[in-house]
């Protein structure tokens, strides 16, 4: 399995051989330093531990530093499990050279939070008909069936108004458009979840 943190810039466009326009997202990967090996033996699974980015060493915990000693200060840190035991070992470092151009790649990220918004928009409802007398509830989501369906109280997992974003989302099957290892950037074709600034997991 490969697998790698970055923080996504922005979205762009680049032409493909054909001359057609193919909306890609940049990722800006500093290379990934293994800070930590799970094994079976001593911890009942295998998992190999990441550190991504960079941070002031005055802004790490002494349990952070005793834990990475002297690999670095990173940002943060993260684990991914293996069905089989790790081949890397700690302080080897993994770039964006492990993925190749014309690769499809799993994108895992935070999703911009959106805060509290209606049933139209946070469920795509079509909301009521603009005729037939309807002044203010054009948006509004309708009958929630509260007596007939439940029994006089709203169903769990009610398509209703509330906190919308803000959740972990993992897109499939996008194509690594190209990879441009002197920056540390890596092309991903089509949108991947998060703001600029999220820390993505892509994985292949």
């Amino acid at each position: 399995m490969k697998f790698l943190l970055g923080t996504k810039v922005n979205m762009t466009q680049v032409w493909d051989e054909r001359g057609n326009a193919r909306p890609v997202t940049i990722v800006s990967v500093t290379p990934n330093v293994v800070t930590h090996l799970r094994t079976v033996e001593k911890d009942g699974y295998s998992a190999v531990q990441l550190g991504y980015g960079t941070r002031k060493a005055k802004n790490v915990n002494k349990a952070t530093k005793g834990h990475v000693k002297e690999l670095g200060s990173f940002a943060g840190l993260r684990e991914w499990r293996l069905d089989v035991p790790a081949t890397q070992a700690v302080g080897d470092k993994i770039g964006v050279d492990i993925f190749e151009k014309g690769e499809f790649v799993t994108v895992s990220g935070i999703s911009k939070g959106r805060g509290f918004q209606g049933a139209v928009k946070r469920h795509g409802f079509h909301g009521g008909s603009r005729t037939h007398g309807q002044k203010h509830s054009e948006r509004e989501p309708g009958a929630i069936g509260g007596a007939a369906r439940a029994g006089g109280r709203v169903a769990k997992g009610m398509r209703m108004a509330g906190r919308m974003g803000g959740d972990r989302v993992t897109v499939t099957n996008l194509k690594v458009v190209d990879i441009i290892p002197e920056e540390n950037l890596i092309l991903i074709e089509g949108a991947v979840p998060g703001r600029r600034g999220t820390v993505v997991e892509i994985k292949a």
